[in-house]
């Protein structure tokens, strides 16, 4: 087992070191945020994460987890050393590196014998060679290798994707760093896990491509959906019937309000900016981010289409977080569906199980509701912005009741547009035909020949 330290305690440093800790290494997680090292060394842990409190204290317990401030003596304790910080977008869309050489820095500051300092953080292609020069002008030596490992975690499954990935990538320039970190993943051997061994440069540009393409899905369902909805077909099918093309894939077809998170909109941009940075030209993945944005501007306008102006207008909002299962209002289509509202004089009734507590410093006025029937109350639209769970299967009758009138606009298509209809609300969806309130329109007999053909 190895000695690790993991620079970094947000989001990808706390999951990787806590996991690395679950595999029998001895982990100590280091930051400059005394308060978050004071939160997590007393059991506490500052993110929304499935399953992520009950690992950190199972391995604090058996020593092989620690937190700590302290770099110089976390640093030359570890074999391995981790870079897991933040790498913000520039207004330019380029990449804050600002944080990445500090940890070089201090690395080479700290160095005393030979380390692997691997880069978790996502970061450009020709990050490993300027980490090297950083941590080579510090130390005065070469006793060192930087590999590049980059993270594929999804906020609200994390620790189940780095117990059981699609793979691991590995970009490395010596035998014996790769060796090194190959045999950190021993434990997912079993699993049999591929394996991608590579060099530095191409294991970076793994990481952006992957993001960059699983945001153009999205965007590209979100497109089709308008169309869908230009000529009266159902996006939810045409999404299945292309899903199951086996060069395509169901994943990230599910037409909505557009993409948010940390992730996706900032390795997009940062993409752009590293193919304009080598005199690419990339309009394909510059048109990734124009989609996204119009997409979340579509749901106000359906919004509007709905109740009106939104001055003097109370709506329930329901699901702040970019996705379910995570307390991350970063680039969420909810908060700028919020912002909007605000802006516009309405009031706005919200309800998240995770978020609740930061929505409520970011918007003081926000009024939050305690569970989706409280937060309908008295309101004259419900929108539906993120897909819990809870959210799939309301009480549509009492939510029914609970409004002053009887408006759903489903950016998630968690409900069937023709049962709502019958239940009197007016319904939107994303990419579905939306009736007229109490036109049945035979949609019922539709289903039922379409059920018995399928059954014969």
């Amino acid at each position: 087992m190895k000695r690790i330290c993991v620079m970094g305690t947000g989001y990808a440093g706390l999951v990787t070191g806590t996991c690395l800790a679950d595999f029998g290494n001895t982990v100590v997680c280091v930051d400059i945020d005394q308060k978050r090292i004071a939160q997590l060394t007393a059991g506490q842990v500052p993110i929304y994460e499935p399953g992520l409190r009950e690992l950190v204290e199972r391995n604090s317990r058996l020593g092989r987890l620690s937190f700590s401030t302290e770099f110089g003596f976390a640093i030359k304790s570890s074999e391995i050393v981790f870079i897991c910080v933040g790498t913000p977008s520039l207004p330019s869309g380029e990449v804050d590196m600002s944080f990445v050489h500090a940890a070089a820095e201090s690395i080479g500051g700290y160095m005393e014998d030979y380390k692997i300092v691997v880069n978790k953080s996502t970061v450009p292609t020709g990050t490993g060679d300027q980490v090297a020069t950083i941590i080579r002008s510090k130390c005065n030596h070469d006793d060192f290798d930087v590999v590049s490992n980059p993270e594929f975690l999804r906020e609200g499954s994390a620790i189940d994707d780095f117990m059981n990935p699609d793979r691991v990538v590995i970009g490395a320039s010596s035998e014996r760093a790769m060796e090194a970190i190959v045999d950190i993943y021993r434990p997912l051997y079993k699993n049999d896990v591929p394996m991608v061994l590579t060099d530095v440069e191409s294991a970076e540009m793994i990481k952006y491509a992957s993001n960059a393409f699983l945001a153009a899905k999205i965007s590209f369902i979100n497109e089709i959906a308008c169309i869908c909805e230009a000529y009266g077909a159902d996006v939810t099918e045409v999404a299945r019937g292309i899903g199951l093309d086996d060069r395509i894939g169901p994943h990230n077809l599910s037409a909505g309000p557009g993409y948010g998170g940390s992730c996706f909109p900032k390795d997009v941009a940062a993409l752009a900016a590293t193919a304009a940075g080598g005199g690419v030209e990339a309009p394909l993945i510059k048109s990734i981010a124009q989609t996204n944005a119009r997409q979340k501007q579509q749901m106000i306008d359906k919004l509007r289409g709905l109740v009106g102006a939104f001055s003097g207008k109370t709506i329930s909002v329901l699901g702040l977080s970019f996705k379910a299962n995570t307390d991350d209002l970063r680039e969420s289509p909810a908060i700028e569906l919020v912002e909007t509202l605000l802006a516009d004089g309405a009031t706005v009734r919200a309800y998240d199980p995770a978020s609740m507590d930061h929505a409520q410093q970011r918007f003081p006025e926000l009024v939050c509701c305690p569970d989706p029937y409280d937060a309908a109350q008295g309101a004259d639209a419900l929108v539906l912005m993120t897909e819990w769970n809870e959210f799939r299967n309301m009480d549509m009758p009492r939510i029914w009741k609970l409004l002053t009138q009887p408006r759903l606009l489903d950016c998630r298509n968690l409900y069937d547009p023709h049962e709502m209809q019958e239940l009197g609300f007016a319904y939107a969806s994303v990419g579905r035909v939306e009736l007229p309130m109490g036109d049945k329109g035979g949609q019922k007999d539709k289903d039922k020949n379409k059920n018995k053909m399928l059954k014969k």
